[in-house]
């Protein structure tokens, strides 16, 4: 949990997002203060293996720099049971951030219909190159 000083504390964040982008988004928030909680696959963030890997822990310095001030959950989302553990977490949350291949949240039966039911008021934030429907 962030300092309560900042003035995005009272946010809570999904982050499901990847690489630089999606996560750079919700670091933004987590700088200010909202609480991100980032969902990685069980085999962790494909970032974590790029670039400079740090020697104390093998984490890639792009993991730990667009990522930093989030607590992080390890969810298989093709599983019923990680699933209905994201859907807890929508529950409280205010903002989901993704980026997956337009339509990966659907075919997980977590499209926007499935979380505005569970937390009608959340900000889905898709993130990606050329929309949900693009070229």
């Amino acid at each position: 949990m962030q300092d309560a000083a900042g003035p995005l504390h009272d946010l809570r964040v999904i982050d499901m997002s990847t690489v630089l982008a999606g996560p750079n988004c919700a670091r933004y928030l987590a700088d200010f203060g909202a609480d991100v909680i980032k969902v990685e696959r069980p085999d962790g963030d494909s970032l974590r293996n790029m670039a400079w890997r740090d020697p104390r822990d093998g984490a890639g310095l792009w993991w730990k720099l667009v990522n930093r001030n989030k607590r992080t959950v390890a969810l298989d989302l093709k599983r019923a049971d990680d699933r209905d553990t994201l859907l807890d977490l929508v529950a409280d949350a205010h903002v989901l951030v993704e980026n997956g291949r337009p339509g990966t949240l659907e075919r997980l039966g977590l499209g926007p219909d499935v979380l505005h039911a569970r937390r009608p008021e959340l900000v889905i934030t898709r993130i990606t190159g050329f929309g949900q429907d693009g070229p």
